[in-house]
């Protein structure tokens, strides 16, 4: 947490979570992305209101300097990481055609430095 600079974040977690009071315990300074800035943003001095990932992602690096950035939504980790692990904008995590899988209780596996927990899929 200590070398956190700036938490980006989607609208809607800002907007049930009422901003963290401007004041998010994880980071000083919090990137929203969003289409449309609330109309009190000037209300929210450490928080940036950006449309689209890679531009709050890019105002997220520069507001941070040396510090790190991380990402709190779902959506909005989905929609960094695919062009990082694919190469274009292919959600990672795309819907399953088969629905939703039940899985049961985790497999550890001790590792040399590392647990690793295998769920297998409920038939």
């Amino acid at each position: 947490m200590e070398t956190t600079g700036v938490l980006v974040a989607g609208r809607h977690l800002f907007d049930i979570t009422n901003g963290w009071g401007d004041h998010h315990p994880a980071a000083p300074r919090v990137v929203v992305v969003t289409h449309q800035p609330p109309a009190d943003a000037q209300k929210w001095p450490n928080t940036s209101f950006v449309s689209g990932v890679e531009g709050a992602v890019s105002k997220a690096k520069e507001i941070a300097g040396d510090k790190d950035v991380v990402i709190a939504s779902a959506n909005i980790i989905q929609q960094a990481l695919a062009p990082v692990l694919f190469g274009e904008g292919i959600p990672y995590f795309s819907k399953l055609k088969k629905g939703h899988q039940l899985l049961e209780d985790p497999v550890i596996v001790q590792g040399r430095r590392a647990l690793h927990l295998r769920y297998p899929v409920r038939r």
